[in-house]
């Protein structure tokens, strides 16, 4: 019989990394690494990582609560909650909250490709590392992403 995944509104691996919080609901153990899953938690005027390109998989944002700022190239999106941003491999992008209150996005990984980035960001603030953007473009590296220095 196929293993079914229950995760509840406090499971999930919870990572903190600064003012934001990704929750992993679905690390690629239950799909074959077909989808990974997180949900973020970006407070209020937090800018997202450096924007970049992902090589290898698609990325998803679901907006559940709040409002984020999407900026893919030179272009920036407003999303409300109820909007959905699926960024295909190659487009440049990043993420902020410029708002006064909490925002809560799905993210989706296809393949689950990017769920262990989260892991090694955590593990470089465990080590006493501070996320400067070389830092942080170092630990994209390894998963086919690069930092879209045309856009920077």
């Amino acid at each position: 019989m196929n293993r079914v995944s229950v995760v509840g509104p406090d499971g999930g691996e919870s990572i903190q990394l600064g003012p934001t919080r990704m929750r992993i609901l679905e690390d690629g153990g239950t799909t074959g690494h077909r989808l990974g899953i997180g949900e973020i938690t970006i407070a209020p005027h937090t800018q997202g990582p450096p924007q970049h390109r992902h090589a290898e998989h698609d990325e998803g944002f679901y907006v559940v609560s709040g409002t984020v700022h999407f900026t893919v190239g030179e272009t920036t999106h407003v999303a409300p909650a109820g909007t959905l941003v699926m960024i295909p491999p190659g487009a440049p992008h990043t993420f902020a909250n410029h708002g006064d209150t909490h925002a809560v996005v799905l993210n989706t990984f296809t393949p689950d490709l990017y769920v262990q980035y989260f892991r090694d960001l955590r593990n470089m603030i465990a080590d006493g590392r501070e996320l400067t953007p070389k830092a942080t473009a170092e630990a994209m590296s390894h998963y086919a992403t690069v930092p879209a220095t045309d856009f920077a």
